[in-house]
């Protein structure tokens, strides 16, 4: 399996992130342009001391990103209309594509992509003037994906 960013602009996001797939031993995908350098300090940060066990490769754009997985699918990650996670089946080679922090994934980067999921949010209304949180934190996004997809495969597996 592997995470593949489209876009980031958040780097502590990213280096959460890239600590996530450091502890899972999963590839991380980045995919500009970055709304950061790799060297920036709250990137780093963020992925304290684990940047060794982090296996990073960079795409120039969407692109070429797509054209070095046409042997993998890519499932793209959007609150937009997909199938809830619990129901979706992964497979170990699966490449898991998560949009911008402010933007998302925009529609021809679903339209390439093999299948669409979303995370289930609940529609608290928390008061008159406001209904609730509109998403989760990308960082906190691709942790449940990590978490539910390495279970099912973990599973189909026998481990």
């Amino acid at each position: 399996m592997e995470i593949s960013l489209f876009e980031p602009r958040i780097p502590q996001n990213t280096g959460s992130i890239a600590r996530t797939c450091a502890a899972f031993d999963i590839t991380l995908n980045l995919i500009e342009p970055l709304g950061f350098k790799l060297e920036d300090k709250y990137l780093k940060r963020a992925g304290l001391d684990y940047w060794p066990l982090v296996k990073i490769k960079n795409y120039p754009d969407f692109k070429k990103f797509k054209e070095s997985k046409n042997n993998k699918r890519i499932i793209a990650f959007s609150k937009k209309n997909g199938i809830y996670l619990k129901n979706f089946s992964f497979l170990e080679n699966d490449v898991l594509l998560f949009g911008r922090e402010d933007t998302g994934l925009p529609d021809y980067v679903i339209k390439e992509s093999d299948s669409l999921v979303s995370i289930f949010m609940p529609k608290l209304e928390l008061s008159n003037n406001n209904k609730g949180v509109r998403s989760l934190n990308l960082s906190v996004a691709c942790g449940i994906a990590i978490y539910e997809a390495n279970k099912q495969i973990n599973f189909q597996n026998g481990n």
